[in-house]
């Protein structure tokens, strides 16, 4: 059984920052892919960061030089760390497992909230 299980989120102002994990289990972690979407109220869930099995990162333009993901394979856990955050940030961040950023992923978590005050 597969299970995604985030960590990190909560309330933070305008400028600070988050470090969220997702600990993975019931996968073949080193050989997945992983990603960090988010879903806002009334918008579309967004791919904003996915990291490869050979560790080749994509980050959607608006994290752009703000968020970084990284993964180890030894806690079987990947990490978004979120910097210079904005009021626009705030949603719901899941973790998934796909085989690239360009397909729906396979497997996710259940999500945590970030919420990002002015």
């Amino acid at each position: 059984q597969v299970q995604l299980v985030e960590s990190g989120g909560g309330l933070v102002q305008a400028g600070g920052s988050l470090r969220l994990s997702c600990a993975a289990s019931g996968i073949i972690f080193s050989t997945s892919g992983l990603g960090w979407y988010r879903q806002a109220p009334g918008k579309q869930r967004e791919l904003i960061a996915f990291i490869t099995n050979t560790f080749s990162t994509t980050y959607a333009d608006s994290v752009k030089g703000r968020f970084t993901i990284s993964r180890d394979n030894a806690k079987n856990t990947v990490y978004l760390q979120m910097n210079s955050l904005e009021p626009e940030d705030t949603a719901v961040y899941y973790c998934a497992v796909g085989a690239s950023a360009s397909v729906r992923p396979r497997y996710w978590g259940q999500g945590t909230q970030v919420t990002v005050s002015s």
